[in-house]
């Protein structure tokens, strides 16, 4: 496997970036991905020390974990796994975000999207997935849903959804 890893800095977060996309494509720049997490950080009025990993993988990893972990077999967009250290264990762990660098591509060409404004959108829904938001019921996805507009309007980007 010809696997990239990187490690980034930035205010409260340690970012580490895993590229198993074993294709060529273009990937967001550190600069980019280091924006969007602290954007979602600002949002959240996170300023405590954390560490994340993004990995970036084809078709193939990203439905074996949808499979594994959702029950559903097939690759999907962004699985967000927070971590959750036992009682004892003192960690800064926030979690991992897997990004499937194909669906990412397929679903931005067909929402006429760009590739860039897809990967912002979906790293900010991981990110709040991370910290335990979700879409399991209609109140609940909206207030998801307007966190992530809200961000991505804030870093320059439109809505997501429309």
């Amino acid at each position: 496997m010809n696997q990239i890893d990187t490690t980034l800095k930035t205010n409260h977060i340690v970012i580490n970036l895993q590229n198993a996309y074993e294709e060529e494509a273009t990937l967001p720049t550190d600069s980019q991905l280091e924006q969007w997490v602290d954007a979602v950080l600002q949002e959240l009025k996170i300023d405590k020390d954390l560490e994340l990993t993004i990995r970036a993988v084809g078709l193939k990893e990203s439905a074996g974990l949808n499979k594994i972990y959702r029950k559903i077999n097939k690759p999907t967009n962004v699985l967000s796994f927070p971590f959750n250290p036992p009682p004892f264990l003192k960690s800064n762990t926030l979690g991992d975000l897997v990004i499937c660098v194909p669906v990412v591509i397929k679903e931005a060409k067909k929402q006429h999207k760009t590739e860039e404004s897809h990967w912002a959108h979906l790293i900010i829904h991981g990110m709040l997935h991370l910290f335990g938001h979700d879409h399991e019921d209609a109140m609940s996805a909206q207030k998801m849903e307007d966190l992530e507009i809200k961000i991505m309007q804030e870093i320059g980007f439109a809505n997501p959804y429309s």
